[in-house]
């Protein structure tokens, strides 16, 4: 009895449909607490070195907010003194905080990391339509890629956020482009919200790179069908929401725009740095280009996105008994951490991989998939490679550095692979939907109409339980996904195959060798880690060819009926997981565990518990064990060192022009009471030195004098007497005039210390000018003179100077800085304006779709 193909069947239950997808949270909840196993089970932690540091740098504002109940928005344990915006700071109006914890399950840490870029992943390919079990497999490729879990190992939290809801931003701009504009607005909010509140801008920068290239596409397709004014009204609506996603962490990005402006991601204002011996001085710019691009992916090391090895992996890679370097004698103990990786860049965790399995099904999707989809991440990709290049494409790139409006103010441009590690794997997913799609199959003549596609497995057993022949025709498209499938495996395994080839012309040195021969490797040593290296490329090549061939005929028998798709996908989603889970614990693996927590990895030192013994309220300390990428100091001192990718651009300057050529002057004028000084021998203590030249938190001068221009300031700080004489650049503060005291009596102390609130008492017989050991940062702090606002300036580069009258009074410093208060305020109106737009949304979105259906339904009928 014949079946008319008009009838619709009626849809499942509510809880038959969610099922699927109830499953797939629940596998996602088991792989994130698989991977992170022994920090859910074993109670340890992970160690990440820049969560180490951050809670170094913080704490001091941590531990005062919880001993004060008040959060200061200035610390004073780094770097001499800093805004807190962009280490520890919180915005009671952003109420999105509390989806981030529903969203996260309650599951610990890095955990819900993983998870919630799982579960991201997910929702992206749900909503474009893709089966629940390929939608997991494209969740995977995702979540799973390698540059994931080594930004978790170095503790980069914000970037890993940042990415996890990336997916839900892209879901949401293909939804309301291409099916529901309301719920795909909906979804658009609700991911750009989550992904821009995760607070690493550069990720969100190339997200919307990625968004506008689409857009891009949009349009020119609109233009060409003549939907202009369809494609206009979308994009107003994804922009109403993108306002009001911004809007919820208008707080952290009004902060962080203003701090950016005296930033080292800002030009200095001096002129050029002066040129090393034998070198001619680069210009400002070149310097600007240089600091931003000095973490370039080599043009060939982009292959590790398909060879993970191909440039040896890591800077610091376990390597086995069976090794080269273990054979040649090297001890055992230096196994677990040898620099196979022989790239130029300095130092990497481990290589951006997005999977074998996924790259061949990205060259597969560039056959099956939609033109205008292939042809977005295609572009997005491309664009990915070219500003992960850096500078080693600098054509290209120095046009984008200089002119790519915002593009300046970021720095490791091999983080623009991100783009492609988001489009990889999204087309992989999509291609794979369509293979796995039910195919026509060819009828042979006499034997009555077409029916409807129908798989070859299912068409065969039909035929078998009618009797007839079950001999199955394959219809031209299936032939024609046959050959592209076929295709896509060559291409994908000839690349392969020339990196085999390509292999054995290499010479595996690295810039770094000459390190290790200095450090007392042998020419043996050298040879066989270079042998080492090369082996690791062979073997990941070898092993690609492996998962290339299994995913090509897992798709292939499925292809010719002898599989059906759920096996099919099954089979691929666990090549995608295999892969990448196994690379992924080359760099994030049991080594990266520890039993101690962060907080009990900071116990004082004696020296620590030698100057803690100071009880004074405020003084400074330098650590000279790599003072300025450091912030173990910061977690019990006031420090003038630190570890932070964005210190004041002025103090970096100090660093570079004075600090680091041990200009004692500058140090006392910045309060050094203390340096701890590392050992000088295996066994040895750390010494614990008193400057006996530390000027005190503020002093008066004799002298101030007048300069015309930032670098005659800087240079006149080479020979100044900090003690006796201030210099003021009266270019930037004509008020200020060059003056001479005779006043050698007057005295000034610090009564009252809080990170942002300084009080100090000061006697003087007439006119003077004080300066404060204080970095000078007048967007927030506020000057009062016995409770009356005065102004006060910037004296020798850095500090806080001011000219003050004769007499007792009381000076007052306090940091309250607009953009705070304004970011907060704008903050909780948007986080509910967010809320009842994307609920308002989703409502009128999903009615939509069920007037879509009734009406489709009714015209079946």
């Amino acid at each position: 009895m014949a079946v008319s193909a008009s009838l619709t069947p009626p849809p499942a239950p509510l809880w038959q449909r969610a099922w699927p997808h109830v499953l797939a949270v629940l596998f996602f909840v088991v792989l994130a607490v698989a991977y992170f196993a022994p920090i859910v089970f074993d109670h340890q932690t992970l160690a990440q070195h820049d969560i180490t540091q951050f809670q170094g740098g913080a704490h001091e504002t941590q531990q005062w907010a919880a001993e004060h109940g008040h959060e200061p928005l200035w610390t004073n344990s780094m770097f001499s003194g800093m805004p807190t915006y962009l280490i520890s700071v919180h915005f009671p109006g952003d109420l999105f905080v509390f989806v981030q914890k529903a969203v996260a399950l309650g599951l610990p840490g890095v955990v819900s990391n993983l998870f919630v870029a799982l579960l991201c992943g997910y929702v992206l390919l749900v909503a474009l339509g893709v089966r629940p079990l390929v939608a997991v497999a494209g969740a995977v490729a995702l979540g799973f890629s390698s540059y994931n879990l080594a930004i978790l190992a170095a503790g980069h939290n914000t970037k890993s956020w940042a990415l996890a809801y990336a997916p839900l931003v892209l879901g949401g701009l293909l939804l309301a482009f291409r099916q529901n504009k309301w719920l795909g607005a909906a979804l658009f909010t609700l991911g750009l919200t989550m992904n821009v509140r995760a607070n690493h801008p550069q990720i969100t920068y190339y997200l919307g790179l990625l968004v506008a290239i689409y857009g891009l596409i949009e349009l020119v397709a609109a233009i060409r069908a003549g939907r202009l004014p369809d494609f206009l009204s979308r994009v107003a609506l994804l922009g109403v929401g993108a306002l009001l996603a911004v809007g919820v962490s208008f707080g952290r990005l009004y902060t962080t725009y203003e701090y950016s402006k005296y930033s080292n991601r800002s030009p200095s204002e001096l002129k050029v740095l002066p040129p090393q011996p034998g070198q001619t001085s680069p210009s400002a710019r070149q310097q600007d280009r240089d600091y931003a691009f000095a973490y370039s992916y080599g043009v060939g090391e982009t292959m590790t996105l398909l060879v993970p090895n191909f440039y040896g992996g890591s800077s610091a890679m376990p390597l086995g008994k069976d090794s080269h370097l273990a054979a040649a004698g090297l001890p055992e103990e230096y196994l677990g951490s040898m620099p196979t990786y022989w790239g130029d860049q300095a130092y990497v965790a481990g290589p951006v991989y997005v999977g074998v399995t996924v790259c061949f099904l990205f060259v597969l999707g560039l056959f099956v998939v939609d033109k205008r989809t292939r042809y977005w991440l295609l572009a997005g990709t491309l664009l990915s490679f070219v500003l992960a290049w850096g500078k080693n494409f600098e054509t290209i790139n120095n046009l984008i550095f200089d002119y790519l409006p915002g593009y300046r103010s970021f720095r490791a441009v091999s983080m623009g692979l991100v783009i492609a590690q988001l489009a990889m794997p999204l087309l992989a997913a999509l291609a794979l939907s369509r293979i796995l799609r039910p195919r026509p199959v060819a009828v042979p003549p006499g034997a009555g109409p077409a029916a409807e596609p129908v798989h070859p497995a299912l068409a065969k057993a039909a035929r078998a339980a009618a009797g007839t022949p079950a001999v199955v025709v394959e219809s031209a498209d299936n032939q024609l996904r046959t050959r592209q499938l076929l295709y896509a495996g060559a291409i994908t395994a000839g690349f392969l195959l020339l990196s085999w080839i390509a292999s054995l012309s290499f010479d595996y040195a690295s810039p770094q060798d000459a390190g290790l021969s200095q450090s007392g490797f042998t020419p043996q040593l050298m040879t066989a880690l270079r042998a080492d290296r090369a082996d690791l490329l062979h073997n990941d090549i070898w092993r690609g060819l492996l998962f290339v061939g299994l995913t090509l005929a897992a798709l292939f028998f499925y292809l010719k009926g002898k599989i059906d798709a759920r096996l099919a996908a099954l089979a691929v989603a666990a090549l995608v997981l295999l892969d990448l889970w196994t690379v992924d614990k080359r760099y994030l693996g049991e080594k990266n565990f520890q039993n101690e927590t962060i907080v009990e990895s900071f116990q004082p030192s004696p020296a620590d518990q030698q100057i803690l013994q100071d009880k004074d309220l405020s003084y400074r300390v330098l650590n000279l064990g790599n003072p300025f990428n450091e912030a173990r100091t910061s977690y019990f001192h006031k420090s003038i060192g630190g570890y932070h990718g964005a210190k004041l651009r002025r103090y970096q300057d100090l660093i570079e022009r004075q600090i680091s050529q041990n200009n004692t002057g500058v140090l006392n004028m910045l309060n050094t009471r203390y340096v701890i000084v590392p050992p000088q021998k295996q066994g040895e203590a750390e010494q614990v030195q008193r400057n006996p030249g530390a000027l005190g938190n503020a002093w008066f001068v004799r002298e101030l004098k007048a300069v015309a221009s930032p670098d005659e300031e800087m240079n006149a700080l080479s020979s100044l007497n900090t003690k006796q004489v201030a210099v003021v650049d009266t270019h930037k503060f004509p008020d200020v005039k060059p003056a001479t005291y005779a006043d050698s009596s007057a005295t000034i102390a610090l009564t009252s210390y809080a990170p942002d609130a300084l009080t100090y008492r000061y006697s003087a017989a007439q006119p003077a000018t004080v300066v404060f050991s204080e970095i000078y940062y007048a967007d927030g702090w506020q000057a009062f003179l016995d409770g009356k606002p005065v102004p006060y300036f910037r004296a020798d580069w850095v500090l806080r100077a001011m000219q003050v009258p004769a007499g007792s009074h009381e000076i007052k410093f306090v940091f309250e800085p607009k953009e705070y208060k304004i970011g907060n305020t704008v903050s909780l109106l948007s986080s509910i304006g967010v809320l009842l737009a994307v609920v308002a949304a989703g409502i009128f979105g999903f009615r939509q779709r069920r007037i879509n259906e009734d009406n489709d339904t009714a015209k079946a009928a």
